[in-house]
C-alpha cells in the first residue's frame, strides 16, 4: 500500500543526507507538501526531529520528513535549516508511516496528520518542570558554629534522610540556611525532573480467578494476533480481561493502549490499573493540563510508561513495541472525531495493530452493528461472555407508558413506579442511578401565547434554561443570555419552561427526598478540572444517595451499591434524523440498566418512555442483543446503510450564507455528475441545509451520499478539495455518529 511504501523511503533515507525534507507547519491547503531544506555541517539533524526554517520571508517552524543526499532544485536556491528547535525526534518511524496513512484514508493535510501524533503541548515548547533534590555531603568536613541553629538541625534532620527536595528545606530553614551550606560544601544537590502528574505504585498485585470463558478470551488474544471483538453483558468482568491480556504482553517486554469513550470513566479505570501495575501506567485526555499532558507524553517516548489509557486521542500515544490495543465501549460514537482533523480511532488502532503485528480488541455489551457484522463475515473473531460474574442475573426493566400517564393526571417528570424504586434503595441503605440524556433545568422556554421559543445569536437552537445561574445558555457555543420577562414577539408574561433537564431533576428530587444526597453529573458540574473523579468518589462513598447524570454516566461505571436505575424520557436518542437512532437507545438502555444489582443484590430498572411497544424497547428489556442486530441489520441491508455502503457527508460551512449555498450547489452538480457516470455504486446524493443551520456564526450546509464502491471514495474527495477557498470550510465524514 501507498503508506507502507512512504515508510520504507522514509527509512531507506533515514542516514546521513545533505538535504531534508520537510513540512512547515502552515494550515494552508496550497503547501501541502514537502519543501527542500539543506542541512548546514553543525546541525546533527534526523528524521521526526523539529526544526526552524526560513519560509516565505520568515521563520517558521516544520518536522523533518525525510533525509536525502540529493535535490532535484538548483542546490544555489536551496535555504539551509536555521536551526533543530527538539534534541531528538518527535515523530517515530511509527508514527510518520501513520502520517501518511492519514493522508491517504482521510485525506489529511501532512501538517494536520502531524498535529495529531505530536500533540499541541509539546509543540508549545511546554519545559520539563524539575525539582532539586538535596543530601547530606558524607565526606565533608564542614561544622556548622554552634550558635547556627538551623544549620545544625537542618543536618539533623537531613541525618534520617536519604535527601529532601530544596524547596521543601527552605520552608522549613530557610533559603539563606540552605544555600550557605550548599556553598560550604556541606550539602551535595541533584536536578531531577519532576512530573506534574502524581503516579500512584502497585497497590495490590490480587489475582481474581477468571471464569472459563474469561480464560478462553484471554488466550485467544495472546495467541494470535488479531483483530477480536469482545461481546461481553454488562458485569461481566472485561476489565479483569483486559488486566490479564496486558500482563502477559508486559512480561514479553511489550506495550499496551487502552482506550475508554468518557473522561469521566478515566479515573476509575486508571484507579483499577495502578493498583496492579503502578507507575507503568500513563493516561492521556482532555482533562490533563498543558504541563500534565507534556510529562506524560514525555515518559511514553521515553520508554517509562508502558501501558496508555485514555480517550479517543490516546491512540496517538507513541509507545514502541505494542502488544496489545484495547477499545473499551467501541460501540460509542466519541471514537470519531467530529471536528477537524476527522479521523476514526479504531481505523488508527488498525493501522497501529497492523504495523505492530499485534492484536486488536473491541469490548462492548451493546457492540456497534458494523462491528457483529465484521464479526460474521470473519473479518473480526468474535469472542464472547454470556454471563455476568457469579452468574447473577441481569437487572428486570419494567416499561412505564408515560402518555397514559399524562393522561391520568400526572404531569411530573416521574412516574409512581420509578419514585417506589428509588425509596425501596433508599430504605435499604442503597443507591440510585437517575439518567436523563439532557443537561440543564429546561430544555427550552417558550411563550404560550404566540409560541416563541429564544434562540441563540450565533447558533440556530433553542437556549436552555440554567435555573442555578438563572440564565439561558447555548450548548453549542456557549454563550449565556439573560432569562426572558416576557415575549419580545407579542409581549406575553406568559412563558413557560419546556423539557426536563439534570438539574431541574435534581431539583424536583430534593423536594420529594429531602434527607437524601443527591449528586449531579453532566456538562455543566464536570467543568473544572477532576470534578468527574471528586463527583464520583463522594458517591461511592455515600449511601444512601442518588446520582442523576447524562450519558457519561451510562457506560463503564461500576458501583456495587447500586440497585436501581431510573431512564427519564428514554425517547429522546429514538427519533433524532440518524440511521443509528434505534442502535443508540438500545445501546444506551442496555448500558444504563447494567449500572444497577453488579454485586450481590438483584438490580431493578424502570423505563419511561411514551412509545413502550417501540420494538427496540421489547429487546433491550430482554437484553437480547442478537435477535436486535438480525432485525437491525436486515433494514440495513434493505435500505443500503452501513455496512452496506459507505454513508458519507459533506458539511460545508461559511460566515456568508450565500457563499456557503453557492459552493453547496456547485458541489453538488460536480457530485452529481460523478453519480450519473456510477449510477449502479452511488444509491443516494441530497444537499440540504443542515439540521442545525447555524453554529458559531456560520451558516452550514450538507451533501449526504450512500456509496457502494469504497473506491469511489478518493474521486469524492478530489471533488470537495476543488471547491476549497478562504471563504468556506468543508469537512468530508465517512460514516458519521452526529448528524447535528
Amino acid at each position: 500500500m501507498f503508506y507502507c511504501i512512504i515508510s520504507a523511503i522514509g527509512h531507506f533515507l533515514n542516514g546521513i543526507g545533505m538535504f531534508a525534507k520537510v513540512v512547515v507547519d502552515v494550515s494552508n491547503n496550497n503547501i501541502d507538501k514537502l519543501f527542500d531544506y539543506h542541512i548546514n555541517d553543525a546541525h546533527n539533524i534526523v528524521v521526526g526531529m523539529r526544526v526552524l526554517v526560513p519560509f516565505g520571508g520568515r521563520k517558521v517552524e516544520g518536522y523533518v520528513m525525510q533525509l536525502t543526499d540529493t535535490c532535484d532544485l538548483d542546490k544555489k536556491l536551496v535555504k539551509d535549516i536555521i536551526e533543530p528547535t527538539s534534541s531528538e525526534p518527535l515523530i517515530t518511524d511509527e508514527s510518520l508511516s501513520l502520517i501518511y496513512f492519514l493522508k491517504q484514508i482521510n485525506h489529511l493535510r501532512l501538517i494536520d496528520a502531524i498535529h495529531l501524533v505530536v500533540p499541541s503541548t509539546v509543540r508549545k515548547n511546554t519545559k520539563e518542570l524539575t525539582d532539586i533534590l538535596i543530601e547530606l555531603n558524607k565526606n565533608s568536613s564542614f561544622a556548622p558554629n554552634k550558635n547556627a541553629k538551623n544549620q545544625i538541625n537542618l543536618i539533623e534532620y537531613l541525618k534520617n534522610k536519604d535527601f529532601e527536595t530544596k524547596s521543601n528545606l527552605c520552608k522549613m530553614f530557610g533559603n539563606s540556611t540552605v544555600n550557605t551550606l550548599i556553598n560550604k560544601n556541606a550539602l551535595t544537590t541533584k536536578t531531577v525532573k519532576k512530573n506534574r502528574l502524581k503516579h500512584s505504585s502497585v497497590t495490590s498485585k490480587k489475582e481474581n480467578t477468571l471464569t472459563i470463558n474469561q480464560q478462553k478470551v484471554v488466550d485467544s488474544v495472546i495467541n494470535e494476533p488479531n483483530f477480536y471483538l469482545l461481546h461481553g453483558v454488562t458485569g461481566s468482568g472485561k476489565t479483569e480481561v483486559y488486566k490479564n491480556i496486558i500482563k502477559h504482553f508486559l512480561s514479553i517486554n511489550k506495550t499496551a493502549i487502552l482506550l475508554v469513550p468518557e473522561i469521566s470513566l478515566t479515573p476509575q479505570m486508571v484507579q483499577n490499573f495502578t493498583s496492579w501495575f503502578g507507575e507503568l501506567v500513563a493516561v492521556l485526555h482532555s482533562g490533563l493540563n498543558d504541563g500534565e499532558k507534556f510529562d506524560e507524553w514525555q515518559r511514553i517516548l521515553k520508554g517509562e510508561a508502558k501501558i496508555v489509557i485514555g480517550a479517543r486521542s490516546a491512540i496517538f500515544a507513541p509507545l514502541k513495541n505494542l502488544g496489545v490495543i484495547i477499545i473499551d465501549e467501541e460501540h460509542d460514537g466519541s471514537y470519531i472525531s467530529d471536528s477537524n482533523p476527522r479521523y476514526s480511532a479504531v481505523e488508527v488502532a488498525k493501522f497501529r495493530c497492523r504495523y505492530n503485528k499485534c492484536s486488536l480488541l473491541l469490548g462492548s455489551a451493546t457492540p456497534n452493528i458494523e462491528s457483529y457484522y465484521l464479526a460474521q463475515i470473519g473479518e473480526y473473531k468474535l469472542l464472547e461472555l454470556p454471563t455476568r460474574i457469579n452468574n447473577n442475573p441481569m437487572p428486570s426493566i419494567e416499561i412505564v407508558d408515560m402518555a397514559k400517564e399524562f393522561r391520568n393526571g400526572n404531569t411530573s417528570p416521574f412516574s409512581p413506579l420509578l419514585l417506589a424504586g428509588l425509596q425501596t434503595a433508599i430504605s435499604n441503605n442503597e443507591q440510585s442511578l437517575i439518567f436523563i440524556n439532557r443537561r440543564g433545568y429546561s430544555s427550552f422556554l417558550m411563550c404560550r401565547d404566540c409560541g416563541y421559543v429564544p434562540k441563540c445569536t450565533d447558533c440556530d437552537v433553542s437556549l436552555a434554561y440554567h435555573k442555578e445561574d438563572d440564565l439561558l445558555k447555548c450548548h453549542y457555543c456557549g454563550k449565556k443570555f439573560k432569562v426572558l420577562t416576557g415575549c419580545p414577539e407579542c409581549g406575553s408574561k406568559n412563558i413557560k419552561l419546556g423539557g426536563v433537564g439534570t438539574e431541574r431533576v435534581v431539583f424536583e428530587l430534593q423536594k420529594i427526598f429531602p434527607d437524601v444526597k443527591i449528586f449531579r453529573m453532566d456538562l455543566d458540574t464536570t467543568s473544572t478540572k477532576n470534578a468527574h473523579e471528586k463527583i464520583l468518589k463522594e458517591f461511592e462513598q455515600t449511601k444512601p444517595a442518588i446520582l442523576v447524570g447524562t450519558q457519561m454516566i451510562s457506560k463503564g461505571h461500576d458501583f456495587p451499591a447500586i440497585t436501581f436505575v431510573g431512564i427519564l424520557d428514554a425517547d429522546l436518542s429514538l427519533y433524532f434524523s440518524d440511521y443509528k437512532a434505534t442502535e443508540k437507545t438500545f445501546a444506551l438502555v442496555t448500558q444504563v440498566a447494567g449500572r444497577a444489582g453488579r454485586a450481590e443484590k438483584k438490580g431493578n430498572v424502570v423505563l419511561q418512555t411514551y412509545f413502550p411497544k417501540h420494538y427496540v424497547y421489547n429487546f433491550a428489556c430482554a437484553y437480547d442483543y442478537k435477535n436486535f442486530y438480525k432485525k437491525e441489520i436486515n433494514l440495513r441491508e434493505t435500505t443500503k446503510f452501513p455496512p452496506f455502503s459507505t454513508l458519507v457527508r459533506i458539511l460545508i460551512t461559511s460566515t456568508n450564507d450565500d457563499i456557503a449555498l453557492s459552493i453547496t450547489h456547485d458541489l453538488f452538480l460536480k457530485l452529481k455528475e460523478l453519480k450519473m457516470q456510477n449510477k449502479e455504486s452511488i444509491v443516494f446524493l441530497e444537499a440540504m441545509r443542515a439540521p442545525v443551520t447555524k453554529v458559531k456564526g456560520k451558516h452550514r450546509y450538507q451533501i449526504v451520499m450512500r456509496v457502494l464502491d469504497k473506491n469511489l471514495l478518493d474521486n469524492i474527495y478530489l471533488n470537495v478539495e476543488s471547491m476549497y477557498n478562504n471563504n468556506v470550510q468543508i469537512f468530508v465524514e465517512i460514516n458519521p455518529n452526529n448528524f447535528s
